[in-house]
């Protein structure tokens, strides 16, 4: 009995916690990796955690992306930053494998406090176009360190879209575009320093299940709610996931 319960725990904690994420990137275009982490880590550690959502962030940014359209000319426009961040990520994953899982919870942590405040600020400096390349390597390579360690690099991708004032369906692009690029140095690395395997990346396709339903749900509670209202309560309850997985770190 016990193994049994044992077996369902390891289960629905990562089924409830991809079918939540789903709903959170379906409604807001984003937040899947830090949602479905900051529920995971609760009953694993981050590097296992972010073994289980490898494929549902490959395929389901692909997808955002396809449905987007217009692929080629974000690609040509985002590439600075894409080249940084896959590079970054690539080299962190290899140099930074043998880091702690405390080290790593607390940078996870770190990283969702971050991006729970940049999140929530209403200015940022406006980056011309002229600048616009440089900017994306730097941020991008502050992205790709991030990515590498927690698999989140949301901060500076925000940043550098809202200094370029994008508009909505912009940002719902360029997210996808670049939370898929990085996603796959990011598994490569995983499966090349062997923190992931056959079975973990069968189990991480078979989220795909929860994943797209959540992503579904999403996009029904985006025309019906208040994404104002949500985006300021789910980004509240990343705050206190930040600030826990900190806590737990330390102690």
């Amino acid at each position: 009995m016990t193994s049994l319960a044992n077996d369902l725990t390891v289960l629905i904690v990562p089924v409830l916690a991809l079918l939540l994420a789903g709903a959170v990137k379906g409604t807001i275009g984003l937040g899947l990796p830090t949602t479905a982490l900051g529920i995971l880590t609760f009953s694993t550690t981050p590097r296992h955690a972010i073994a289980l959502i490898l494929v549902p962030m490959i395929v389901s940014n692909a997808w955002q992306v396809y449905r987007s359209g217009e692929i080629r000319a974000a690609l040509v426009r985002y590439l600075p930053f894409i080249a940084a961040l896959v590079i970054g990520v690539w080299l962190t994953i290899n140099l930074t494998h043998s880091v702690s899982e405390q080290t790593l919870l607390a940078i996870l942590g770190f990283v969702v406090v971050v991006f729970v405040l940049f999140s929530t600020a209403n200015w940022v400096p406006y980056v011309s176009e002229r600048l616009a390349p440089q900017t994306q390597i730097i941020l991008g390579a502050i992205a790709g360190v991030m990515g590498g360690l927690t698999a989140v690099w949301a901060p500076p991708m925000v940043i550098y879209l809202s200094a370029r004032r994008v508009e909505k369906q912009e940002f719902v692009r360029a997210t996808g575009l670049l939370i898929f690029f990085g996603s796959l140095p990011l598994a490569g690395g995983y499966i090349a320093q062997n923190l992931t395997d056959a079975e973990m990346l069968a189990l991480s396709t078979f989220l795909l299940v929860p994943t797209f339903i959540g992503y579904q749900l999403g996009e029904m509670l985006r025309a019906r709610i208040d994404q104002q209202t949500f985006r300021r309560l789910f980004l509240f309850v990343f705050l206190l996931m930040g600030l826990n997985m900190i806590r737990r770190a330390l102690m």
